[in-house]
């Protein structure tokens, strides 16, 4: 289960990967309850938030013909120290009271960009850094190391904003940034990289492209991601803490964050000893899971069955996640990984934006109750319009470790 471990830069990247993360975990919860004291608007949080999102998507293309093209490790240094500056510039705002709800925007908004410019790269480096394998293994550890940075970072932003305010998380997430930064710095990766013939930057998306549309299973999932994550992260990001708000207060929604993750942290180390032919296919059906948080937040909306059921969605969320990442690795040539990661982080994410945007308004046309079912349902169709694909069904895990090889 260890064995990743063995190799300095899997080590490397783990840290600065979990890193990140707490940080960034810290950041959501500040960056929402940091619009709410400024406006006191869902709507507003929504738009901000979606602002963020949008140019997150904007950036993905870019950001994996590049990962491809360079050395992906320097590509996560360059991230990181975009993401220091945003993030210590936002919170020395908030913390001399000169903040302003579009400077806000602005800046989450540049952050935004450079986390998710970071996601190809940071995605298609692991195969890097550890063995074929290991490849199962080392996923689960990354985000068994990430959920833990999640637990810790929602626990830490809760109180933090619950007793000394959002700018103070901000520049602890700045921190990170820095630190992490200076993790990916020291990898060092193997001197022949992939991607190294270079064309034009069409060519190499079209080509990436090509990769994506031929693999049915790969481009299902997209698809049905691109409406489950709009419904997840509409409850999440705007929704879930204006409730919060009313209900279990701001630190009892940084215990509920903490419970999904620490959920994932449960998952990846199930995932780590799972041995299955049809990998992807368990991760689908796991992800029903994923309805249980917006119908708890409609139906009981307490600390206590709020925490369970997060806790519950998380084991299945990163069941799905260990799947993905691995029969990624497993069936998409390690030169065209970075762009098909592109691909998949702008369909998946593509309608977050509207989701966030739109859940606010919806929450005042029809009743907050009413969206939060609304949200559950969307995640439940997604998920079976996935598993209706033989596709999915079907796909092999090739690791050799399967087969004893």
């Amino acid at each position: 289960m260890l064995a990743p471990l063995r190799y300095p830069a899997f080590r490397l990247l783990t840290v600065g990967r979990v890193i990140t993360q707490l940080g960034d975990s810290v950041a959501t919860i500040a960056l929402a309850f940091a619009v709410l004291d400024l406006t006191g608007s869902v709507v507003t949080l929504g738009l901000v938030v979606g602002l963020r999102s949008i140019m997150s998507v904007l950036s993905l293309l870019f950001g994996g013909v590049i990962a491809d093209r360079l050395p992906r490790n320097f590509v996560l240094v360059g991230c990181s120290a975009v993401s220091t500056l945003s993030q210590a510039l936002l919170a020395a705002l908030l913390l001399t009271g000169t903040a302003t709800v579009p400077v806000v925007a602005v800046l989450a908004a540049i952050n935004g960009t450079s986390v998710a410019f970071s996601w190809p790269a940071s995605a298609a480096i692991t195969p890097q850094t550890a063995p074929v394998e290991t490849w199962q293994q080392a996923n689960a550890l990354v985000r068994l190391g990430i959920s833990g940075g999640k637990i810790v970072g929602a626990s830490i932003g809760g109180l933090l904003v619950a007793v000394v305010g959002p700018g103070w998380g901000l520049a602890l997430d700045a921190l990170t940034f820095a630190v992490a930064g200076l993790c990916f710095l020291l990898i060092r990766l193997p001197r022949t990289e992939p991607g190294t013939e270079r064309t034009t930057m069409v060519r190499e998306l079209v080509d990436g492209w090509r990769e994506f549309v031929s693999r049915r299973w790969v481009w299902v999932v997209v698809v049905g991601f691109m409406f489950l994550n709009a419904a997840t992260v509409g409850v999440l990001q705007v929704l879930g803490p204006a409730v919060a708000d009313q209900t279990i207060g701001r630190s009892g929604w940084g215990l509920v964050i903490a419970a999904q993750t620490a959920g994932m942290a449960v998952g990846a180390v199930i995932a780590m000893r799972l041995r299955v032919r049809r990998l992807l296919l368990v991760g689908c059906v796991c992800m029903l899971l994923d309805a249980v948080l917006p119908l708890t937040l409609a139906i009981s909306p307490q600390t206590w069955t709020l925490v369970l059921m997060a806790f519950l969605a998380g084991i299945g969320l990163e069941q799905f996640g260990v799947a993905w990442e691995t029969s990624m690795q497993q069936h998409i040539p390690a030169d065209r990984l970075a762009r098909v990661y592109s691909y998949d982080a702008i369909g998946s994410f593509l309608a977050v934006p509207i989701g966030e945007i739109a859940i606010g308004p919806a929450a005042h046309a029809f009743g907050v109750t009413e969206t939060l079912y609304a949200a559950a349902g969307v995640i439940a169709l997604a998920t079976l319009f996935m598993l209706a694909s033989r596709s999915v069904r079907r796909l092999e895990n090739t690791s050799p470790a399967l087969s004893g090889g």
